[in-house]
């Protein structure tokens, strides 16, 4: 089983490029999804924010105000820590069984869309680590468009994250996003085929006829050197 690393910046388009593998048949484990999942009201995630933040971060439903709470954490860089301290066991595990549940389908290739994939030290865990780039003249514009805020907002909660040409520098693989949707598809397709290139024998190892095979070969193992003793 190969485990590719995707991640990004805000406004990198890190999503549209998630989506275009799913669209391509490669099974995504978006991080993003777990994260909201693991804070539905009523959950310990849910309980740990509430007693960490209080209750003015709630809606009217009960539900955490995200864009109240994304206020918060994005102009706090302490409570943002705390944030991500709290969640990240519970974000953690989600991933964990989104892929132990894709691993007994048999999938061979799973894509882990994860923003903090570095920050969270995951990238080790994976290979290629896919980054999607964008130059700052476009991510800064597309943030402000996307969600209605100023630019020194903008810079704000870009600078609150790790610089995306650190990432670009680590990357195993780089997609500039700075074009158009077709020049993103592009680059896409010369990915495709890297990440979908036959599995190594580590890889084979990992997946689940592997695990099937060296459990089969250890109990023939086992069987032989039990007749050869008696």
């Amino acid at each position: 089983m190969r485990l590719v690393g995707l991640t990004g910046g805000i406004a990198s388009g890190k999503s549209t490029v998630s989506n275009l593998f799913k669209d391509a048949g490669v099974p995504v484990v978006d991080a993003d999804v777990v994260a909201r999942d693991v804070v539905w009201k009523g959950t310990e995630g849910w309980k740990k924010i509430v007693k960490a933040f209080g209750i003015d971060i709630l809606l009217e439903s009960g539900e955490i105000d995200r864009a109240r709470l994304g206020q918060i954490v994005f102009s706090d860089p302490g409570k943002r820590q705390l944030l991500n301290r709290l969640l990240a066991p519970h974000i953690s595990s989600g991933i964990l069984w989104e892929i132990a549940k894709l691993w007994m389908k048999r999938c061979k290739v799973i894509i882990l869309d994860i923003p903090l994939l570095f920050e969270t030290k995951m990238d080790r865990w994976t290979n290629p680590v896919i980054v999607v780039w964008v130059n700052p003249e476009v991510q800064i514009a597309r943030l402000m468009s996307r969600d209605g805020c100023s630019e020194e907002q903008g810079n704000n909660r870009i600078n609150a994250q790790l610089a995306l040409d650190w990432k670009k520098s680590e990357a195993d693989v780089v997609i500039d996003n700075s074009g158009t949707l077709d020049e993103t598809k592009e680059q896409l397709q010369e990915v495709l085929s890297k990440v979908c290139e036959p599995l190594t024998w580590k890889e084979r190892l990992r997946s689940r006829d592997g695990l099937f095979s060296i459990i089969l070969c250890t109990a023939v193992g086992v069987l032989l050197a039990q007749k050869n003793l008696l």
